[in-house]
């Protein structure tokens, strides 16, 4: 099955394809590890794609879709992927389209994280994590019991990702809807668009993508 995974950071992508590896037994395809990947293999496109990013330019779209192609003909790939930051535009879509019809591996299906935006906002932004053993924690979902004290190793120094502020995911929300928004008529308009809530728990979340598998392969 060659499944996309669509949702803004924070919406639980990453997990969820995790979860997808294990249950179909394909590989998730991220971008950035492709591309780290081609360079340090110094592959053909490696090669292109390092030249690029030295010159302090962006990756074109051609050579995304090369890096996609030259990926997706490994033996892992050999029952499916899933596409986790690619596309992001349409052109990027039209042109994925095109070269895996050509492949004869076509998208099965493309899954959208919905999310508020709000609750995300919030969500993200109150995350911390303790700096001494690493656990996680949150101001308003998961404090710790006793005020400034780390629950498992009683550390007292904190520590908060620089871009987990407010103002960071509103503005990287905004870019992400801005990006997306044309993607969601495109695949609809295929068919092959299903949207889940992105907003429940990990284990529903699971669930409705479950659902939405088991009745695209009926």
């Amino acid at each position: 099955m060659n499944l996309i995974l669509l949702g803004p950071p924070g919406a639980g992508k990453g997990t969820q394809a995790e979860l997808l590896q294990k249950k179909l037994n394909v590989p998730k395809l991220s971008t950035g590890d492709m591309l780290r990947a081609a360079v340090k293999a110094g592959t053909e496109i490696g090669k292109l794609a390092d030249s690029v990013m030295k010159a302090g330019q962006l990756v074109s779209d051609d050579i995304m879709i090369n890096l996609i192609r030259e990926r997706i003909l490994e033996s892992d790939c050999a029952q499916g992927f899933i596409l986790d930051g690619f596309p992001r535009t349409t052109a990027q879509a039209e042109a994925l389209d095109k070269m895996l019809v050509q492949m004869g591996k076509p998208l099965s299906l493309v899954i959208e994280l919905t999310v508020n935006d709000e609750i995300l906002i919030e969500r993200i932004a109150g995350r911390f994590s303790c700096a001494a053993c690493g656990t996680g924690y949150h101001d308003v979902f998961k404090p710790t019991q006793v005020k400034d004290t780390c629950d498992i190793c009683g550390s007292h120094e904190f520590i908060r990702r620089k871009d987990d502020n407010r103002e960071t995911v509103t503005s990287r929300l905004s870019a992400y809807h801005a990006q997306t928004a044309p993607l969601l008529p495109y695949y609809r308009n295929k068919s092959i668009l299903r949207s889940v809530d992105g907003m429940a728990e990990i284990k529903d979340v699971t669930a409705s993508i479950n659902k939405v598998l088991g009745e695209a392969s009926k």
